[in-house]
């Protein structure tokens, strides 16, 4: 049953190139549009955002249960992928903006400031190089795209409607919720690795990652190498977004 209904949306295409015309057009439109929604949404009540935020996380769950289906019954044919595991950086804000509503006051905070200081810069990241979200069907491919021009407008609504924490402490605070998930992503590597190839954070131990700069470092100087310079870089481009925010709050 499930296989046929999946059956019906396996819209196959010729995966686009990266700096396509496809690319280029939903990336900018996609982009423009998360910053108009961020700023027109940015004066509205702190429970309305909240909210908001949370009916994101409720998107991006349905979307990631769909994805996941399709991979294991189409793309996969019933054998479970464990590189499509979803555990990675930017699928952190799924888990946290479901978190929002059953926290305290506190951690929606820290969490917020998370999700701007290292999804938002993670989400425009991949738009540089997002051969990873080309996929041989549409669903997927606008799944890749869709999922993180959302993370840049959920980074621009925080952003601009003032829901990050502003100083040091609070940087360092999104940090700790980093490290947590660079612990947890180890841990996944490490158990699922006899069943596959799980990559989460792309910091697995067992081989270099496949970013670009960074499996070049590892192929020099070893895999734990390249996987410390990676995670330092994800801290310190972090740290000067989060200094942009310090710069541009009255």
């Amino acid at each position: 049953m499930i296989s046929r209904l999946l059956t019906l949306t396996a819209w196959s295409m010729t995966p686009p190139a990266v700096w396509s015309p496809f690319h280029l057009a939903f990336m900018l439109i996609g982009i423009l549009l998360a910053a108009f929604a961020a700023w027109k949404l940015r004066t509205r009540s702190e429970a309305f955002r909240l909210h908001l935020l949370f009916a994101c996380g409720v998107f991006l769950a349905f979307s990631e249960v769909y994805k996941q289906l399709f991979l294991y019954y189409i793309e996969n044919n019933r054998h479970y992928d464990w590189w499509y595991f979803p555990f990675q950086l930017c699928s952190l804000p799924m888990y946290l903006c479901l978190l929002l509503p059953f926290v305290p006051h506190k951690y929606q905070r820290i969490f917020c400031t998370f999700m701007y200081n290292y999804n938002l810069l993670g989400a425009v990241m991949v738009f540089v190089d997002p051969s990873g979200l080309m996929h041989p069907y549409w669903t997927l491919t606008l799944h890749g795209f869709i999922w993180h021009i959302l993370l840049i407008f959920i980074g621009l609504l925080i952003a601009f409607s003032r829901m990050v924490l502003p100083t040091a402490k609070g940087f360092w605070q999104s940090t700790a919720v980093f490290a947590v998930g660079c612990v947890i992503a180890t841990i996944i590597n490490v158990t699922s690795h006899p069943y596959g190839n799980a990559d989460m954070f792309y910091i697995t131990p067992y081989y270099a990652t496949t970013q670009i700069v960074y499996s070049q470092i590892a192929a020099k100087f070893g895999i734990f190498a390249g996987n410390t310079v990676y995670v330092l870089s994800i801290i310190l481009g972090a740290w000067l977004l989060h200094l942009v925010f310090q710069v541009e709050r009255p």
